[in-house]
């Protein structure tokens, strides 16, 4: 009997109007990632944006992964979040949101389990669509923050070296794809246990 690989979301948030943003830092460094991997997204009415689906070995476990952006504006963004759960079958514990953080210095990578959406409008719209369920993974990408105007601060642009830095080989997206191993091989190990 052949057993499917077992199915992982990873979503990255951003505004589609404000391309290389730092609000849109999640859209940048799933686009690297879907690079990497030889993966083109495709607008998916179903599932309320842009998805590419593979089967790959993230460390040493072979997933059948998509990756998303959903197409409603960050703030909005829980429902076509919740529905891509829902419509391909998977767990919010085996979802990965790549979201812009104010609260990591730029370039820096800080992964999280579950807990309060720390101020971010993106991450509360998800929690709000799945029920209350914070039971997902994120990856903070650091972007800094502005003192005086935060709204602002958030759409500005990228600097060419934060750019750089997530670009398909650039540095920033290899230190995504590695926390993403890790979590990846956390969320399977119980599964692997007979």
């Amino acid at each position: 009997m052949v057993v499917a690989p077992p199915r992982i979301l990873i979503v990255g948030l951003g505004n589609l109007p404000y391309p290389l943003t730092r609000h849109s830092i999640g859209h940048l460094a799933i686009d690297s990632i879907a690079s990497r991997l030889g993966l083109h997204f495709v607008a998916d009415r179903k599932l309320g944006g842009f998805a590419a689906h593979q089967d790959v070995l993230i460390g040493e476990s072979s997933v059948s992964l998509t990756l998303f952006k959903p197409k409603a504006l960050m703030n909005v963004s829980g429902r076509p979040v919740a529905n891509a759960l829902r419509s391909l079958s998977i767990a919010p514990s085996s979802m990965i949101v790549l979201q812009d953080s104010l609260y990591q210095k730029p370039q820096v990578i800080s992964p999280k389990l579950g807990g309060s959406a720390n101020g971010h409008n993106g991450i509360r719209s998800i929690i709000a669509a799945l029920g209350g369920d914070a039971d997902f993974h994120r990856l903070r990408l650091g972007i800094g923050r502005n003192p005086i105007d935060a709204a602002a601060y958030v759409l500005g642009p990228l600097s060419e070296e934060e750019i750089s830095f997530w670009r398909p080989d650039g540095r920033g997206t290899e230190l995504a794809w590695k926390a993403i191993e890790r979590i990846v091989n956390n969320v399977l190990k119980p599964a692997q246990v007979t």
